[in-house]
Formats: structure tokens, C-alpha cells, sequence
């Protein structure tokens, strides 16, 4: 009589801990925002120098100029072994004039995370197609050819 309630037992003990597996995993990537130091960031009276040492240093900058730097905080969640959603996203953009002085400080949301989906499991490119094995031995023979120069790349 022990040995059903033994396989009872253990049938309950893996279902509560198959079901504890998928509880969500929270996660925050990027910068923690503070928002009285945020607050404390004033366009026409802070610089770079009063902003780095207020925020820190940037998530990142802009890629053209040395005018806006972001600052960017998520927070997502997933279950298993899908890949994670964001829950909440906060992106705050500190924008600078020519001499370093502070002119914006903005913030967006989530509503700005974009989705792509990629392109199967290879990048198309253009020009011809060429199998494995003519990448593979393509270039037999044209090393030493004649008209490709010295051989042995002596350089004469």
C-alpha cells in the first residue's frame, strides 16, 4: 500500500515542480533611471561635464554627431526558453548645442521598440551563385597563373 502513495507523492512533486519552471523570468537590461537626478538635468545650465557626472556615461551616442546622448532602460520578461518581451522601456535623449551646453532632455516609451524579423538563415547578396564545392576549389589554378605576376610573390 506504500508504493501508490510513493508514486503519488512523486507524480505531485514533479507537477509542482514542472509548473514552478514556468513562472516568468524577469530581467532589466541598460540603464537604471533616477528620476530626481533626470529631473535635475536643466537645458540652458548643464554641459556635458555636469551631465556625465549627474546621469554617467551614455547607453549611447549619436552616430553622426556628438549632439544627443541616450540613455535607455528595459524591462522584459520571458517564459522558458522563448525569447524575452519587453514589458516597459524608457529611452531618454539628452540633446547638446555646438559648445556642449544641455538644450533638451526627452523621454519615449516603449511605443519606439521596433520588431524585425530576420531574413531566413542566410544574407542575399547579389551576383552569381556558387555551390560549395566552387567555393571550395575555386581558386585552384590561379595562384602562379600566367599574366598574375612572379611566382612565388618574389616581386623581382
Amino acid at each position: 500500500m506504500s508504493i501508490p502513495v510513493r508514486a503519488l507523492g512523486a507524480a505531485l512533486l514533479a507537477a509542482a515542480l514542472g509548473t514552478s519552471a514556468c513562472a516568468p523570468v524577469r530581467t532589466h537590461q541598460g540603464y537604471v533611471i533616477d528620476k530626481e537626478l533626470v529631473d535635475a538635468i536643466q537645458p540652458g545650465v548643464d554641459n556635458r561635464e555636469s551631465v556625465l557626472q549627474t546621469l554617467g556615461r551614455p547607453t549611447l551616442t549619436s552616430q553622426f554627431n556628438e549632439g544627443e546622448w541616450y540613455y535607455v532602460s528595459r524591462e522584459s520578461s520571458n517564459l522558458g526558453f522563448q525569447s524575452p518581451k519587453a514589458k516597459t522601456q524608457e529611452t531618454l535623449r539628452v540633446r547638446f548645442d555646438a559648445k556642449g551646453n544641455v538644450v533638451a532632455v526627452d523621454r519615449t516609451g516603449a511605443e519606439l521598440i521596433a520588431s524585425i524579423d530576420p531574413y531566413g538563415k542566410t544574407t542575399p547578396t547579389l551576383g552569381r551563385k556558387r555551390s560549395f564545392f566552387q567555393d571550395l576549389f575555386g581558386n585552384i589554378g590561379t595562384v602562379g597563373a600566367p599574366g598574375a605576376g612572379p611566382a612565388g610573390g618574389s616581386g623581382q
